[in-house]
């Protein structure tokens, strides 16, 4: 049996070859584009593998994370995922999103290492923001987790379709001993050949979802049947409204003086910082009402929800040149 892909490394590993794929020219088989996407990545997990010695998964229980350690986990089954998991928390997460975390932790046996924002800030080395939010605050714990623990490869879930910065990062992302971004030493990655090679203090970040769609991501998550944080799916919140976004009122610091709460049906499309994750008004209760809302969409999911990414026209780029993601 002859078995084709565009960009699938180990053809092998595509579970769901269709009869309808079939070439009747050849007799062969081509793969569907998420078996495509599932290759490649299984492909950069195992080549992380065996490349570096000390990797590491960031997992916050968003759905991206949640996407990352199932391919993960196909990657190295039967044997147990090789390696650990970071968490940068900023004290501002969604209750709903750290009960999943902690369940998918305690389910699988892994080791998960949280860097705390709000213990930084206790101990005077990070300040508040007079906007509350903390998702800025988050690179140095990450740069601090990373050195001390002495990692050299960052699993990260950014895609190239979430916003233009994402999409100028190579898969295998080289940080310098600052664990600082410089798109000029970006190395090109010509027939899915990764160079992981650094220099002692730098380290590798490393994007397997990189070539994934959000419509990509959501058609996986309801072929795998992967279980989600119900706060995706559409439900009754209490919400206020900030520079065009409905915000979850929170001891974080909203609603302020002017700025009404109300009980809205909402979900979120992306999970972040509660001070500037957006929700979305939507009566998507299911995965396939997820997927077709997303199908019409002509907002990116961060671009519509995520008011970090509104400070500035290069608010993300200049985010990763100081060492976030």
């Amino acid at each position: 049996m002859t078995v084709t892909a565009t960009t699938g490394i180990f053809p092998e590993e595509g579970a769901h070859l269709r009869a309808q794929d079939t070439d009747d020219r050849s007799g062969g088989y081509a793969l569907s584009h998420l078996d495509a996407l599932e290759s490649e990545a299984v492909h950069i997990f195992r080549e992380v593998a065996g490349e570096f010695e000390r990797p590491v998964i960031l997992f916050s229980g968003g759905k991206d994370s949640i996407l990352m350690l199932h391919l993960a986990l196909k990657a190295f089954a039967p044997a147990p995922v090789p390696f650990s998991l970071l968490h940068v928390d900023t004290g501002h997460n969604f209750p709903e999103v750290l009960d999943y975390r902690d369940r998918t932790v305690e389910r699988y046996g892994l080791r998960l290492h949280i860097a705390s924002v709000q213990e930084y800030i206790d101990r005077g080395e990070l300040r508040e923001r007079p906007d509350g939010t903390r998702n800025p605050l988050q690179t140095f714990p990450l740069t601090e987790a990373i050195r001390t623990q002495r990692f050299d490869a960052v699993f990260g879930g950014g895609r190239r379709d979430e916003e233009k910065a994402r999409a100028k990062e190579r898969v295998f992302s080289l940080r310098d001993e600052f664990s600082q971004w410089d798109p000029r030493r970006q190395r090109p990655e010509l027939w899915q050949l990764y160079n992981g090679r650094h220099s002692p203090g730098e380290h590798v970040r490393v994007f397997p979802l990189s070539n994934w769609t959000e419509l990509d991501v959501w058609q996986y998550i309801a072929r795998e049947q992967i279980e989600l944080p119900e706060i995706y799916f559409a439900h009754e919140r209490e919400v206020f409204q900030r520079a065009g976004m409905w915000l979850t009122a929170g001891d974080w610091g909203g609603p302020e003086d002017g700025e009404t709460v109300e009980k809205r049906r909402v979900r979120y499309r992306t999970v972040g910082d509660m001070s500037c994750t957006g929700a979305v008004d939507s009566d998507a209760a299911t995965l396939d009402a997820v997927i077709a809302e997303i199908s019409v969409s002509r907002l990116t999911e961060r671009g519509a929800t995520r008011a970090d990414d509104k400070l500035s026209e290069a608010a993300m780029e200049d985010r990763k040149r100081e060492g976030y993601f």
